[in-house]
């Protein structure tokens, strides 16, 4: 339990069928936090939710394990001019992993979420498969959960749109029902930023900006390590005038490569072979996929390639992926149903 609506209703729903359930609420950040999941305030929300529903409260202290597999890695990627997905690795690593395994030792049966994705069993085995909401999403955030994961998870709300779910928990009677969505990164002051974060973990480094077609200096940036692969906000036009898109960072050269939409395309993505996890049996070299590479962005067809590295062969050209992203995939014949993922890895 988050203390957002979606966890709320996700117990309370669980309570009216019939299910023995308590809540769990992450403790998750030590420092200071005004946003996501990880204030003072929003714990508050769980425990209040919590009393309202009739349900044990506990709260799982994991602030060294947050540190050591999210938020260090996080300053980790940027340091390396990468750009990582945090919440990604907070369900990889804490939420569906160090919570599952206290679940198994505690005796629980299941474990549910209020994530807007569903499960499916069928023929024996069971598929992660987006949420019926198709603004709110988020079987992206779980492209990595195995069979047993999800043998063991409830997801009540992903037959659920937004707007049904704030009803539930205005009939249920919850402080959370109108309290707005989280979307920032838990661990960063919203009214600070991602700068002051970096700022106090690593030393910026200054870069020159390029274009990449004609070789022009563009610019300056004193932090190449907030620059993002596809960014276009902050970035200085052209002579011609054109919009210019970052496409390459390189922090050793202290370089930034950018170019016009047109020229920084491309029609492959370099998948990392050591972080390709597939939900059944391993896809093959030349199998037709849909791929999606952000939260909320639009799946698109490609096709799996292995030479000596797995690559995705997109069947149109998009903006250039920036390494440490997550690429999720969904089958082509059932475009709901996640069939793998994989980190993106600097081509």
């Amino acid at each position: 339990m988050s203390g957002g609506v979606d966890s709320s209703v996700a117990a309370g729903l669980l309570i009216e069928a019939g299910h023995e359930v308590v809540g769990a609420t992450l403790k998750l950040w030590g420092g200071a936090s005004d946003s996501g999941c990880c204030s003072v305030a929003d714990v508050d929300d769980a425990r209040r939710v919590a009393q309202i529903l009739g349900i044990d409260h506990h709260i799982f202290n994991y602030t060294e394990e947050f540190e050591r597999h999210v938020v260090a890695p996080f300053v980790a990627a940027h340091a390396a001019g990468d750009s990582p997905n945090p919440c990604i690795e907070c369900n990889r690593h804490i939420k569906f992993d160090l919570l599952f395994e206290r679940a198994r030792r505690l005796g629980f049966d299941a474990v549910a979420t209020g994530h807007h994705a569903q499960v499916l069993a069928r023929d024996g085995a069971h598929y992660l498969v987006r949420g019926a909401d198709d603004r709110k999403d988020q079987s992206y955030v779980l492209g990595y959960l195995d069979e047993e994961q999800l043998s063991m998870l409830l997801l009540p709300i992903g037959t659920m749109n937004k707007d049904s779910v704030r009803s539930e928990a205005e009939r249920l009677g919850l402080r959370t029902w109108n309290k707005p969505d989280s979307q920032d990164v838990c661990f960063i002051e919203a009214s600070k930023g991602r700068e002051s974060f970096l700022g106090q973990r690593i030393e910026f480094t200054p870069a020159k900006i390029v274009d990449k077609v004609t070789g022009e200096v563009l610019g300056e940036t004193n932090a190449a390590e907030l620059m993002t692969v596809g960014q276009r906000r902050g970035v200085a036009p052209g002579r011609d005038g054109a919009k210019r898109y970052v496409a390459r960072v390189d922090i050793r050269e202290r370089r930034i490569d950018v170019g016009r939409l047109e020229d920084i395309l491309v029609t492959s993505v370099h998948l990392d072979d050591a972080s390709l996890s597939f939900a059944r049996s391993p896809l093959l070299d030349g199998t037709a996929v849909l791929a999606q590479w952000s939260a909320h962005g639009r799946a698109q067809r490609a096709t799996l390639r292995h030479d000596q590295n797995w690559w995705l062969d997109l069947d149109e050209p998009t903006r250039p992926v920036a390494p440490g992203q997550s690429v999720v995939l969904y089958r082509v014949d059932e475009p709901t149903i996640v069939e793998g993922a994989a980190i993106v890895s600097a081509s």
